[in-house]
């Protein structure tokens, strides 16, 4: 089936079923990458460490928005 086929026989659901298929092809899009995740925590962590020390100058919320 070609992805013009598909998106003809989508077009024919009743409403809930066209949002529910929209729901499963947006959370099949919003798998984490474990690689980045990884990339993430650590630099999460490196910071908060920094912050910890007094290494990082902060600028207040308020001051900041």
């Amino acid at each position: 089936m070609t992805i013009k086929e598909l998106a003809n026989r989508s077009l024919e659901l009743n409403a809930i079923d066209k949002i529910h298929l929209v729901e499963m092809l947006l959370s099949s899009l919003d798998k984490p990458d474990d690689e980045i995740e990884a990339a993430w925590i650590k630099e999460a962590e490196a910071r908060y460490e920094a912050y910890e020390k007094g290494e990082l100058r902060t600028i207040p919320f308020d001051e900041a928005i």
